[in-house]
């Protein structure tokens, strides 16, 4: 599910806040692209968070067999993200995207393959994308491509691709929606091909619906002068590689994060958020590099807990606009 992300980040933000680099300026009415400027903008140039959760108890097996019942007493998790466009044409699109974690856990046993003697782990990808914009159906069509690398800070493990291709079904001043398909070149992947759909719609009292599925589902609403509010679910997920007697190990988790969020305009391109809620693992495995994400060797089932987060993004690239 690590690869979900990489996914998701391009769909999420190419149609949604390039669409205006997709067409001739004259294509899209002033007031629809008008309605993509945003004082808090979804998508980040820079973005730095912090997360912490609570204690919580969690059963595992290890090659098949069950493990006595565990705790994790302590999880902080480090986020550093930057999302960079180098070039900017009318019909194309480069850009970059590059990702930091650093992650502590600390289990009451430690029972993940390659844990035995380590709590912190770092974990980083890099990746280049290119994006491509035409019409298909008379409507704007988005397709593009990427390459990634990522890994430890011991070594680079792994090269990963992915190709997508969105079709913009409707963008209007109230709504927006696309549907899309993306591919996923990668041998650790459980799912090669993932469906993804995005829509936005704007209601009359001033809450607004976003769904990016299967990322999130979210409605939310401008409050006070610069803030804004969220209510929802949003996926998460955790990776990173550990080491045994020479073996590499890849742990991966995937969480739904399910409460509240709040952002709030600090001036200065600067945003500053809070997020709140429960935490549910969906899944919690750890297998060898070699080896596919359904050929596990460890899985744990978890139970929910509460998490805390509070981040600072930085977008240097945006252009104050007024609606």
């Amino acid at each position: 599910m690590k690869t979900l992300r990489r996914v998701l980040v391009p769909l999420a933000i190419l149609p949604l806040k390039n669409i205006t680099y997709a067409q001739k300026k004259d294509s899209i009415p002033l007031k629809v692209r008008a309605f993509f400027a945003d004082k808090i903008p979804q998508a980040r140039n820079f973005n730095v968070e912090y997360t912490i959760v609570t204690p919580s108890s969690f059963s595992s097996q290890l090659q098949g067999q069950d493990l006595p019942d565990n705790k994790v007493k302590s999880f902080q998790q480090m986020k550093a993200d930057a999302n960079i466009y180098f070039i900017k044409k009318r019909n194309w699109l480069l850009s970059t995207a590059l990702n930091y974690r650093y992650t502590s856990i600390r289990n009451e046993n430690p029972v993940i393959p390659g844990t035995e003697t380590e709590e912190n782990f770092h974990y980083h990808s890099e990746a280049v994308n290119l994006s491509y914009f035409s019409r298909l159906f008379k409507k704007t069509a988005i397709y593009s491509a990427s390459i990634s690398v990522d890994g430890s800070d011991q070594h680079f493990e792994r090269i990963r691709g992915l190709v997508t291709a969105s079709l913009i079904l409707k963008a209007t001043p109230k709504t927006k929606m696309s549907l899309g398909l993306a591919g996923i070149i990668d041998p650790s992947s459980q799912i090669p091909i993932l469906p993804i759909f995005t829509y936005e719609n704007r209601f009359n009292n001033g809450w607004v619906l976003d769904v990016l599925l299967p990322k999130k589902v979210l409605i939310r609403k401008d409050i006070f002068s610069n803030g804004r509010i969220s209510l929802g679910t949003e996926m998460d997920n955790t990776s990173f590689y550990t080491y045994r007697n020479n073996n590499t190990y890849e742990f991966r988790q995937t969480a739904l994060n399910s409460g509240a969020i709040y952002e709030h305009n600090l001036g200065g391109n600067f945003i500053g958020t809070f997020k709140t809620g429960l935490r549910a693992n969906i899944n919690s495995r750890a297998f060898n590099k070699q080896d596919s994400f359904n050929d596990y060797i460890w899985k744990g089932t978890y139970k929910p807990s509460f998490y805390f987060s509070a981040g600072i993004s930085y977008n240097p690239f945006e252009r104050k606009k007024s609606k």
